[in-house]
């Protein structure tokens, strides 16, 4: 009924022993146990985009990104997420779900954990809107939720 995706370091190459992120097999059962009072859009988008990755044979981790922060002369760090770390033989993706990423503060938010890997590995972001697949200036690929769900070879455009 649950599946589990484990936490792993980006940039120490290496996987977190807790805590792990629990998908449901079947977003149907998840709301009838919850008695439909819990729908979160975003945790239910993320949910099919995960299912949808394990069906297409692909393993899916969960990243995290150690990011340097400096406010007010003070420096910090602190973890970002990346919600999915996508594998299938030399082939490998970051996937951000967002719902919306009209606001720029939360295209910004979703797109600083991708920008941190320092690495070469194609970025994505799946929103829920219907838009063509294109690519930023960063060669971050935005694509719409829909194309994501239609296409199997949605990850390769």
């Amino acid at each position: 009924m649950f599946s589990n995706a484990k936490r792993y370091d980006v940039k120490g190459k290496k996987y977190f022993e807790y805590p792990s992120k629990y998908y449901c097999t079947d977003v149907g059962l998840r709301n009838a146990r919850l008695g439909f009072r819990q729908q979160e859009e975003t945790h239910i988008m993320e949910n099919i985009i995960y299912n949808e990755l394990l069906r297409r044979d692909y393993l899916v981790d969960v990243g995290v990104v150690e990011i340097s922060e400096s406010r007010n002369g003070a420096r910090s760090r602190k973890q970002c997420e990346i919600d999915f770390i996508v594998n299938r033989g030399a082939k490998k993706y970051y996937i951000q779900s967002a719902l919306n990423v009209s606001d720029p503060s939360k295209l910004d938010s979703e797109l600083r954990p991708l920008k941190s890997t320092n690495d070469f590995f194609k970025k994505i972001i799946i929103s829920k809107t219907s838009m063509k697949p294109w690519t930023d200036e960063d060669g971050i690929l935005h694509s719409g939720l829909y194309e994501f769900l239609l296409n199997d070879n949605a990850l390769e455009l």
